[in-house]
């Protein structure tokens, strides 16, 4: 296990680390003899769109992760405490998509968002709206949808998988004391569910914030976010030491959301 978190994990942040210290790519990739230089940290902290894109990739991860938990919360409380018998074959439906690939469910998306998808064909027949409506697609506001569908299966499975463990004896010790279903509901169930409401939003958020993807196929030019440029200056920019520089800022900041989400959540014990 070792060597294998050594080969796919340290060793190319090793590598993307001394990459980010290079002041060019001058000479090749494995040119000796260059000194290593701070100019593109300094560039990232001090230039006037990489922290403001980052800003907003982590805003709009927090909306995302957000609308995802609570859509997923209702889902998984109906999974855990009423589907009964029904409650495999419904989480089973609710993780089916996860068997088709990632990119045709947002190309899915991309198509019913589009002019002449689903939504704009479903606005013009009831009269809501005369032509088409482009914001629906390339916007931030596609890449919100589209992410909060991508996701939502992964902020209900923690969150069922901790309304499972709750002791249906306390939410019956409650009735007994004269607690309403609204009450036993905020004073039982849902601070006991917490830690896989906050496993739930973080399994989200954390990944979102260098999503890139899904902003490039259904946000376009008005949707970017951080690790759209990431990607530039690893492709057409081929500017790696720059790229490099950014991708660490962004997993410095993702690391800091981790730690701060392991001292809230006991991710074993939600594994047992």
């Amino acid at each position: 296990m070792g060597v294998w978190l050594a080969a796919f994990f340290i060793l190319p942040m090793l590598g993307m680390s001394v990459l980010s210290l290079r002041p060019d790519l001058h000479g090749g990739l494995f040119r000796a003899g260059w000194l290593p230089t701070l100019d593109h940290y300094r560039a990232i902290l001090t230039g006037g769109i990489y922290l403001p894109l980052l800003w907003l990739s982590i805003r709009v991860a927090a909306s995302v992760a957000l609308v995802a938990t609570l859509l997923a919360y209702p889902l998984a409380y109906y999974l855990a405490f009423h589907a009964g018998k029904r409650a495999t074959l419904l989480l089973t439906l609710a993780i089916l998509p996860f068997w088709t690939s990632y990119l045709l469910r947002i190309i899915a998306w991309k198509t019913i968002l589009g002019s002449n998808g689903l939504v704009n064909n479903l606005l013009i027949y009831t009269g809501l709206v005369a032509e088409p409506v482009r914001i629906l697609l390339y916007s931030r506001l596609a890449v919100t949808v589209t992410l909060v569908y991508l996701w939502l299966p992964f902020v209900a499975l923690p969150i069922y998988a901790t309304m499972l463990r709750i002791n249906p004896a306390l939410l019956e010790a409650a009735a007994i004391l004269g607690a309403g279903p609204w009450r036993a509901f905020f004073r039982v169930t849902l601070p006991l569910s917490l830690p896989g409401v906050i496993a739930g939003f973080f399994m989200v958020f954390i990944p979102t914030v260098g999503e890139y993807i899904t902003p490039l196929l259904v946000g376009g030019s008005r949707g970017s976010l951080y690790g759209n440029l990431i990607e530039l200056y690893f492709g057409d920019g081929a500017n790696w030491p720059l790229g490099s520089a950014m991708s660490i800022v962004m997993l410095f900041g993702v690391l800091v959301l981790a730690l701060i989400a392991a001292r809230l959540v006991d991710f074993k014990r939600l594994l047992q």
